[in-house]
């Protein structure tokens, strides 16, 4: 598939948290995280976009250029962090304060996230719902896992439906085995690659 990516920099960050926002709108882990569907369409632009500004800042943001697809990777190094994890804590405070699950979701996926090797981390992808099913997620991630592969780098991510663990799994990822079970809300899968011969 012939798509155009760039790296996106800090004037991008608006259109990455808009990509991001219609295609998590009906994801089965948002929707968890914002119940009502007005609610959430106030606020989860708001929530999104600490994923957009951790990335921009600390990893690397792939964008289509044509404004249809974006996605959010981080270097993480072996070992346990020295520091606790802020992040949880400030999807709650800049989205929704009084709602718990808005935190909860990062504790739990931070809780299962393996530190035992360094990995790319694929924070988050996201696809414009017009767009999804074109093979478009797929060449988005490509060359990071081009890039892993050389250099024997593993890759990790938490798939947040069954529809996105079946991409995953084609392009070489398997579920962990433990799923991040969220309180009455739908499962997350875990899910590592490690680095393939070419």
């Amino acid at each position: 598939m012939g798509v155009r990516v760039r790296q996106a920099e800090r004037r991008d960050r608006d259109q990455v948290v808009r990509i991001l926002a219609e295609a998590f709108h009906h994801d089965p882990v948002s929707c968890w995280v914002f119940p009502d569907e007005d609610h959430r369409h106030a606020v989860h632009g708001r929530f999104l976009g600490v994923f957009a500004d951790v990335a921009l800042e600390e990893g690397r943001v792939d964008l289509l250029e044509d404004g249809t697809a974006t996605a959010l990777w981080l270097d993480v190094p072996a070992g346990a962090p020295e520091e606790e994890d802020d992040t949880p804590a400030l999807m709650r405070e800049t989205a929704d304060p009084d709602n718990e699950r808005a935190e909860l979701v990062g504790r739990l996926t931070g809780a299962v996230h393996p530190h035992d090797r360094a990995h790319a981390y694929l924070l988050m992808i996201g696809v414009a719902p017009g767009r999804q099913g074109e093979g478009i997620g797929e060449a988005l991630m490509r060359e990071v896992l081009e890039r892993c592969d050389r250099e024997g780098t593993p890759a990790y991510l938490e798939a947040s439906s069954a529809r996105s663990r079946g991409l995953y799994e084609r392009l070489g990822f398997t579920f962990t085995g433990r799923t991040v079970e969220l309180p009455e809300g739908p499962p997350m899968w875990p899910m590592w690659r490690e680095p393939q011969a070419r």
